[in-house]
């Protein structure tokens, strides 16, 4: 099965879609959760809101099939770190009830996403994210998955790590996949630090391409 979307940062974590490629004779929930987890994906991060929380719901009707609340707390992490690439930190609240039925790699995730990094075993995070934990000071730039550098960059916004450069990649990369959400939050993030400088002239430039952004939407 084709991934439609950037986010080979989450396949570990979404197991429950990956079984689909191994089983030729998969269940249909498999599948359809799957492809309701990717269009989730795309629309959230092109900022349609509606859409993304429909695509959402109906993965977890069918996840919600099984019984299984391990398969649907990984979900839930998808979800988070989605959110956590657009900027919007809520302590993986979906996931939270969910926690105690989670896998070591799923509670390892969550504890990165949440910045919580305390006594994190780095061999059970997806392999772009490990640098960050690995290596004190790795920029963002060297993941090379969108999503994933995305995530990453959020990550580090939340716990004081993030240097300009970061922030610069994490744009300009949003910009390039023409994710509407995550451009305008870390477009949001520069002007707010433009602002404090005083910088006039970076303000009216950050200005006009979040009109743009918001002209597109």
């Amino acid at each position: 099965m084709k991934i439609l979307t950037p986010i080979s940062s989450l396949v570990l974590i979404s197991l429950v879609l990956a079984g689909c490629a191994s089983k030729p004779l998969a269940p249909d929930w498999q599948g359809n959760a799957y492809s309701a987890i990717d269009s989730f994906t795309s629309t959230y991060l092109k900022g349609n809101t509606r859409t993304a929380e429909l695509d959402f719901a109906r993965a977890r009707t069918e996840i919600s099939s099984t019984g299984r609340a391990d398969l649907l707390a990984r979900a839930e992490l998808v979800r988070c770190a989605v959110r956590v690439a657009s900027l919007e930190f809520d302590d993986c609240a979906g996931y939270q009830p969910l926690a105690a039925s989670a896998s070591n790699a799923g509670r390892t995730y969550a504890a990165y996403l949440t910045a919580h990094w305390q006594d994190i075993d780095v061999s059970l995070l997806p392999v772009q994210h490990r640098a960050m934990l690995a290596s004190s000071g790795t920029p963002v730039s060297t993941i090379e998955d969108p999503l994933a550098l995305l995530i990453a960059a959020g990550v580090l916004l939340q716990n004081g790590r993030l240097t300009a450069a970061d922030m610069v990649a994490a744009t300009e990369v949003a910009s390039a996949q023409g994710w509407r959400r995550p451009l305008l939050a870390w477009l949001g993030v520069q002007m707010k630090g433009a602002r404090e400088k005083g910088d006039a002239a970076e303000i009216v430039r950050l200005q006009r391409r979040i009109d743009l952004v918001l002209g597109a939407l």
